[in-house]
């Protein structure tokens, strides 16, 4: 007679499945806690000790079959066993691959302007943090997307930068201290430092806004830019042709922008850090080029831009830097521009020299329309550095009134053409630090004064005291004989001007002496330590400068040419010259409701409609 199953067995086989459960939610509450103890250990445990004494069981508690077919050696057993083990396996392999994911953790930005990565100018920035840096932001709730941003922040530079959520209703002191009377504020510390990040309210916290505002609380200096006006130079407003997009993203990596007229003043003023001239149609007076050049030999730095047909009347200043502004047009014959809808006479650049102005700038694109290319030649003690080079396919091009651009090699000159370098120069610059010595002359020279002022007097009085002893007996002898008196108050008188006339001049001498002795020779000792201050002279030319006028500004990197190279010649005490933060670009269609209300029935109506018709058909057909 055949024995039955014990009808409890028939549940107790399930509960294997309650041990690696069991793991399972030990391993992950202690992954996700952080710690391992008492409850994601015990769970462990228990899973553990499940599993054990499920094969116990199976072992030792069903024996009645297990001479004909020993339990290890069953079909079942094995496969019960590959699938437990393969079933722990991956549990595993996920288990260590999120684990690796928590510690090192890779983030993909497959955005179109990498919307989700930091721009290198923000990582450049943050790598080079001297000193801490806390970012309070005062809002009811943290902002999801601030802090994401934020997080970011921190995750490149986790020592130096910090970040807070203020709620400004539940720590009023907090909000007071910092004058904060609005949600939305945004302020940035940095040792005793304190600024405030200009923004609206309502706008929400972008990479541009928080790594403008960092760079103007670390810098110790406020850059002035001078744009050269009166020539027909490009017009700081806005407009075509103006500079006003380029000017605006100067104020706001904290340069400060003005005019400069220089029929009005004949000098360059002193606090100029860069002087701009920015494509001039007319030529500029003799008197304007010698200021420049005499503001290049102090150690100033000049950027040009000149544009085609034009003769701004700088070939003479340019020459002395070894630089020519070739008369040609660069022609761009790659046909790479039709993709754009660009012509032959706006070269695409995507080759860029090693220089601190483009060294981020990788294989990225800029546009120069209508450009000159620029010539250089070697001059003794200037260090020229290409930064911009067209395609090979291109030249420059002579003939401008052919109406069919061809080269011809007779006229026209070969590309590569270079279509923008900079230069510096060392020059030495006389710093008048006269104070300490001239302040020491006029110690020197005020004790010298109070040792003759103090001799002096004495003598007089030595001398007032023997005339005044002297002439008392003169009365007396006037009594007696009156000739007598005649006689002997010249001579007294004589005496004493022949003793005051001695010992006066002798200490004047001698005063004099030790001033000529000491004043001069300390003046000169510690004037002539001083040795002239040895700085840079630095000048960028471009032939063109119509790439950083409004509507072209935006336009891929031209920004950030312009940019870094106004960075570069105003000579930061920080290098962060790299590509800017890239704005969010609105992709949001704008639809009429017509076409609104069109699309929604194609969607949910028409398409589905179709899916169904078509399945019909075919399981009509195959029947």
């Amino acid at each position: 007679m055949k024995q039955k199953t014990a009808p409890s067995w028939k549940f107790l086989k399930y509960t294997f499945w309650l041990g690696p459960v069991l793991i399972i939610m030990g391993l992950s509450a202690g992954f996700v806690s952080g710690s391992w103890e008492p409850v994601p250990l015990g769970l462990m445990i228990a899973g553990v000790v499940i599993i054990g004494l499920w094969f116990l069981f199976r072992v030792y508690f069903r024996q009645g079959d297990s001479l004909k077919h020993p339990y290890w050696s069953r079909r079942s057993t094995q496969a019960g066993t590959n699938a437990f083990a393969a079933t722990v396996s991956v549990f595993l392999i996920v288990g260590l691959i999120n684990f690796l994911a928590v510690r090192h953790v890779v983030r993909l930005d497959l955005t179109e302007n990498q919307q989700f990565t930091l721009a290198p100018q923000t990582q450049t920035l943050l790598t080079n943090l001297e000193q801490p840096i806390k970012v309070l932001v005062f809002d009811r709730s943290g902002n999801p997307q601030a802090k994401e941003l934020l997080d970011q922040y921190r995750r490149i530079a986790p020592e130096q930068f910090n970040y807070e959520f203020v709620d400004p209703q539940a720590q009023p002191g907090v909000a007071q201290e910092y004058g904060v009377s609005e949600f939305g504020a945004v302020y940035l510390e940095s040792g005793d430092q304190r600024q405030s990040l200009q923004k609206e309210s309502s706008q929400a916290l972008t990479e541009a806004q928080l790594t403008n505002g960092i760079e103007q609380l670390l810098s110790n200096r406020i850059p002035k830019i001078y744009f050269l006006q009166g020539h027909g130079e490009r017009p700081l407003t806005d407009g075509q042709g103006g500079l006003q997009n380029a000017v605006n993203a100067l104020g706001e990596k904290n340069f400060v922008i003005e005019p400069l007229t220089l029929t009005q003043q004949s000098t360059i003023p002193e606090d100029a850090d860069v002087i701009v001239v920015a494509g001039p149609q007319r030529p500029l007076f003799e008197g304007e080029v010698e200021a420049l050049d005499e503001y290049l030999e102090q150690g100033g730095s000049l950027f040009v831009m000149i544009d085609p047909k034009t003769e701004p009347g700088l070939n003479e200043l340019l020459d002395k830097w070894g630089v020519k502004i070739d008369d040609r047009l660069a022609i761009d014959a790659t046909g790479s521009g039709r993709l754009v809808g660009l012509g032959p006479t706006v070269p695409i650049v995507r080759e860029y020299g090693e220089h601190p102005i483009t060294q981020e700038f990788n294989n990225g694109i800029s546009f120069y329309p209508l450009a000159r290319p620029v010539e250089t030649r070697t001059v003794e003690g200037i260090t020229e550095s290409p930064l911009i080079w067209t395609e090979a396919e291109s030249w420059a091009e002579t003939n401008l009134a052919s109406r069919e651009l061809e080269f011809n090699p007779d006229s026209d000159r070969k590309g590569p053409l270079s279509l923008g370098v900079a230069l510096t120069k060392p020059v030495e610059v006389e710093v008048s630090q006269t104070s300490s010595p001239t302040s020491e002359a006029a110690e020197n020279t005020a004790e010298t004064s109070e040792e003759a002022t103090a001799e002096t007097p004495e003598t007089s009085e030595e001398t007032t005291a023997e005339t005044t002893e002297a002439t008392p007996e003169t009365p007396e002898n006037s009594e007696e004989t009156t000739a007598e008196t005649t006689a002997e108050t010249p001579e007294n008188s004589e005496e004493t001007t022949a003793e005051t006339t001695e010992e006066t001049p002798e200490n004047s001498e001698e005063t004099t002496a030790e001033t000529t002795a000491e004043t001069p020779e300390e003046t000169t000792a510690e004037t002539t330590e001083e040795t002239p201050e040895t700085t840079e002279a630095r000048l960028v030319v471009l032939g063109n400068s119509q790439f950083a006028t409004n509507g072209w500004f935006e336009q891929q990197l031209n920004g950030d040419m312009f940019i870094n190279t106004v960075s570069w010649l105003s000579k930061p005490d920080q290098a962060t010259l790299s590509i800017r933060p890239k704005p969010v670009t609105n992709r949001r269609i704008a639809m009429t409701p017509v076409l609104g209300r069109s699309i929604s029935w194609a969607a949910l109506v028409i398409l589905p409609l179709f899916g169904f018709i078509t399945a019909a058909i075919l399981w009509w057909r195959r029947r």
